[in-house]
């Protein structure tokens, strides 16, 4: 599907109602050696932010996609910095208490954020194919299993 991100991406925008709460802008990053597909640079105080998209050898397919879950990291971004503020406040970086609390954080914001890009994604979008791409790189259970020692 050819798409014009410019305009994919004001839809979301408005759609998500970042703006007119925000000002933010798209910048398509040409640089073959940014690996990411999506990110964002945010002044909070300001209500400022950039997106970042990779325009050279993005890992997923729907731009859609990527356009969604980075501006939902914006809508979170409140929450992300009470919980990331609590993390540092209770533990001392680099403990394994701190390693712990960080890891499931974050990971679990990937996890809601995800979901949540799905959820606009399948009611609003256009193009409501996931992308894979990431998978591609993954190795397969057989790949994962295979070495396994029995439990006895």
């Amino acid at each position: 599907m050819d798409i014009n991100i410019n305009e994919r991406f004001e839809y979301w925008c408005k759609k998500l109602r970042i703006t007119p709460q925000w000002d933010i802008k798209l910048e398509m990053i040409e640089n073959p050696e940014w690996h990411k597909t999506g990110d964002f640079k945010i002044d909070p105080t300001d209500r400022k932010a950039v997106l970042m998209l990779n325009a050279v050898n993005p890992k997923q397919e729907n731009m859609d996609e990527v356009i969604v879950h980075e501006l939902m990291h914006i809508k979170m971004y409140p929450l992300d910095q009470v919980c990331e503020s609590l993390i540092t406040s209770n533990f001392e970086e680099g403990t394994a208490g701190w390693n712990f609390a960080y890891r499931e954080f974050f990971e679990n914001l990937e996890i809601t954020v995800e979901e949540l890009s799905k959820c606009f994604l399948f009611e609003f979008g256009e193009d409501r194919e996931l992308s894979f791409g990431r998978c591609k790189k993954q190795r397969s259970f057989d790949e994962l299993y295979n070495g396994l020692q029995k439990i006895e």
